[in-house]
């Protein structure tokens, strides 16, 4: 099964660019732009990545982020992280990237989208991964704040698909946003937001009804609310569940814990991502793995999760077909070979 899982073409939904900032480029980073971190080695940084909560890693999250300062840096950010999709046989991805992060420091707008298109554009070159880049909002930030990323994304906007919300979800509700989403709708971003990770389900509620977002980037406690799961159902609203990330960041205890196969068998929209990789302990085959490893899953299961992928992705039709198709080969030449198992 592990094999099976390596060789299918995938899409991945949910991936922040800064959280795959390996430890080996932050030291290297840092060193090149005289930044100082509060490592003395690479050995150091991985001993800090042991997490409580949400807060404990973003506090990480946002001090390693400040070593990124040049075009170049961002390139090698995520050329990276296409390197990584390469071993994961990632075909598509739609990153997200926190220029609040960067354009607070000093760092222009333009240098860090310019870094990413860069990298983006040779991996379809190079390696024929397609992909998207999703501008968030940090919402521990005032919504005035959003408004401004927001105009200067505009000079950018044939390179940013998207709008998301992330960071600090407690205390910071889908509705403190609603304005920005809106007027983001109108001028023809697609709309997706963070919610559901740790807090309660309302936050789920505004996420849809006042951002009114196409996805919902984890939404793991959507299972406390049965109406809730009859609407996700009947809409079929992609969730962007990140089971590596709930683990380390203690949303569930353990991986048998995790609710992602129970939310499957409701026929609800599930995908799996790795979120913040270089931090939660595995890229996208690790993520499988680990649910493979840890609950029923079998091999319709991960090729469904695969599927929704695809199906939940801002991709044209005619791709997700070509996509799909793919997904399809892979999974047939293994039930043929297997046949005597069926």
């Amino acid at each position: 099964m592990i094999e099976f899982i390596k060789k299918l073409p995938k899409a991945e939904l949910h991936l922040h660019i800064e959280g795959s900032l390996e430890p080996e480029l932050m030291f290297k980073l840092a060193k090149k732009n005289q930044i100082k971190i509060p490592y003395n080695s690479i050995e150091d940084i991985k001993k800090a990545y042991n997490f409580s909560n949400l807060q404990s890693f973003l506090d990480i999250y946002y001090a390693g982020a400040n070593v990124l300062i040049t075009k170049d840096d961002f390139y090698s950010l995520t050329w990276e992280y296409i390197l990584k999709c390469k071993e994961n046989n990632i075909i598509h991805t739609e990153i997200f990237f926190d220029p609040q992060i960067h354009t607070s420091r000093g760092i222009s707008f333009k240098t860090v989208i310019c870094g990413i298109k860069e990298a983006l554009e040779d991996a379809r070159n190079k390696f024929g991964i397609t992909s998207n880049i999703i501008m968030c909002f940090l919402r521990h930030l005032s919504e005035d704040e959003a408004f401004k990323t927001l105009e200067e994304s505009l000079l950018f906007k044939d390179s940013i698909i998207g709008v998301g919300l992330d960071s600090s979800e407690i205390g910071n509700p889908p509705s403190k946003f609603e304005r920005v989403f809106k007027k983001a709708s109108e001028l023809g971003f697609k709309l997706v937001a963070h919610a559901g990770e740790e807090a309660e389900v309302s936050y789920i509620y505004e996420a849809l009804d006042l951002l009114k977002i196409q996805r919902i980037d984890h939404g793991v406690q959507s299972i406390k609310s049965n109406k809730l799961l009859e609407r996700l159902k009947e809409e079929q609203i992609p969730l962007t569940v990140c089971p590596n990330s709930n683990i380390e960041l203690k949303v569930f205890d353990n991986y048998k814990q995790h609710n992602i196969k129970k939310l499957l068998d409701l026929g609800l929209n599930v995908t799996v991502n790795s979120d913040d990789p270089a931090y939660f302990k595995g890229y996208l085959n690790q993520n499988f793995i680990n649910l493979y490893n840890n609950l029923e899953l079998n091999k319709e299961d991960i090729v469904k999760l695969v599927k929704n992928s695809f199906y939940s992705s801002f991709i044209s039709e005619k791709l997700k077909i070509e996509y799909i198709k793919r997904v399809d080969e892979i999974f047939e030449n293994k039930r043929i070979k297997n046949a005597r198992y069926y």
